[in-house]
């Protein structure tokens, strides 16, 4: 056992608990006192409580030296670090007090409203070009067509708390996620999966402020439970439904088909992983293509009307703005890394989900890394894809293809 797995499960995992638990409030609580952002602070004001709440019952529980109840102290630690927060700033946002929501809500919610009243949900480049400069950049919106279904409560029945698009990010985060622990067998590995998930600061912060980056990765880690346990035709739906939402769920597809390729189910998981965002993008790209590209291509790739505020100062975007020609040298290195990845995974494809947890949750951690544009928050994804790898890697004692698990060392021959 290595030094960092002992450390996880030292006390019954109540020490890592602990700790995690004890940074998160002092995380939440410096983010309340210092942070820039008012939806941050309005955040760690009411998480910093909860996680304290959290480290007290853990403290109990090492002085009792009683490791029960860890993952109902998790689900109760995320309702109060996530979920009341959120709900807090849903309430007082209808009520009209500012700075109580990110931006990325408010992107969602007009996509909603274009689709209800274009067919589409994204406004063609003349369009975004027409309005005050001050209000183009949310004139964007680089998310997949799907991302508008969060929109939709809004544009049917107007500005009241529970239209607010967090509050569906919640409900179709919470339903992946329960849905995905139901799958796994229970134990010490499933309770810190479901941790970094959920009570992270990275992911608690991230769903009470804006949101739309947790249902991908639910629905993400969802797909990886069912190939788990060989249901690759809910997995498709599964991970096919998050591609459909954003583009960073795309690896995951390409990786989890290869998985199905070689464990016979590729007629199972496909219809769902390929045909759910295709069907989602049909429309837009029927009533106005040039919208799409603008919105989903375009600005991501930093060649939109207006610059992207995603600038988070990692590798890719340090060799953007300080190298000339940076731009295009962080994107040539973003496809070496690709091409890279996409060679270990054609001559040692992963057979089992923990591997392919593994080889998505390096790979974006790569593209993130390299990027251009990115934000830190998008960190979330490959942290919770590599620590659910073991609880994934326990219910493998059913392999998915025709190699045992503990043959599976595609990503440990590098």
């Amino acid at each position: 056992m290595t030094l960092l797995a002992r450390l996880d499960r030292a006390l019954g995992g109540l020490a890592a608990d602990a700790a995690l638990y004890g940074l998160a409030a002092a995380f939440a609580l410096v983010t309340a006192l210092s942070s820039t952002l008012q939806p941050h602070r309005a955040w760690g004001a009411i998480a910093a409580w909860a996680y304290l709440g959290a480290l007290l019952v853990v403290a109990g529980q090492l002085v009792l030296r009683r490791p029960r109840w860890r993952m109902g102290l998790t689900w109760v630690a995320w309702a109060g670090a996530a979920l009341l927060p959120l709900v807090v700033q849903a309430v007082q946002r209808a009520d009209g007090r500012a700075g109580r929501a990110q931006e990325e809500v408010l992107v969602a919610e007009h996509m909603g409203e274009r689709l209800a009243s274009s067919g589409t949900p994204y406004l063609p480049p003349e369009a975004i070009a027409a309005l005050p400069p001050g209000e183009q950049l949310l004139g964007y919106a680089p998310y997949q067509p799907g991302m508008a279904v969060f929109g939709l409560p809004r544009a049917a029945f107007g500005d009241v708390w529970w239209t607010d698009a967090r509050i569906w990010f919640a409900v179709a985060t919470a339903a992946a996620l329960i849905a995905a622990v139901r799958l796994l067998p229970r134990g010490g590995s499933l309770v810190r999966a479901v941790q970094f998930a959920t009570v992270l600061p990275i992911c608690a912060l991230t769903l009470a402020t804006g949101g739309d980056d947790l249902p991908v990765l639910a629905l993400a880690l969802l797909a990886l439970a069912c190939c788990a346990g060989s249901r690759f035709g809910a997995a498709g739906l599964a991970v096919g439904a998050a591609a459909a939402l954003k583009l960073f769920a795309l690896p995951v597809v390409v990786v989890l088909a290869v998985l199905a390729l070689h464990a016979g189910a590729a007629r199972r998981f496909l219809p769902g992983a390929v045909g759910l965002p295709v069907l989602a993008l049909l429309p837009a790209l029927l009533i106005d293509s040039d919208g799409f590209v603008e919105n989903v291509i375009r600005f991501p790739l930093g060649h939109g009307l207006v610059t992207s505020p995603a600038q988070s100062p990692f590798p890719g975007y340090l060799i953007a703005q300080a190298v000339p020609g940076g731009r295009y040298v962080a994107l040539g290195l973003l496809v070496a890394v690709a091409l890279a990845i996409a060679v270990v995974l054609l001559r040692r494809p992963p057979r089992t989900a923990a591997t392919a947890a593994l080889f998505c949750g390096y790979g974006l951690l790569a593209a993130i890394l390299l990027m251009p544009t990115t934000r830190f928050g998008y960190l979330l994804y490959p942290l919770a894809l590599l620590v659910w790898a073991p609880a994934l890697g326990a219910a493998l004692s059913r392999p998915t293809a025709t190699k045992a698990p503990d043959g599976d060392t595609a990503l440990y021959r590098l």
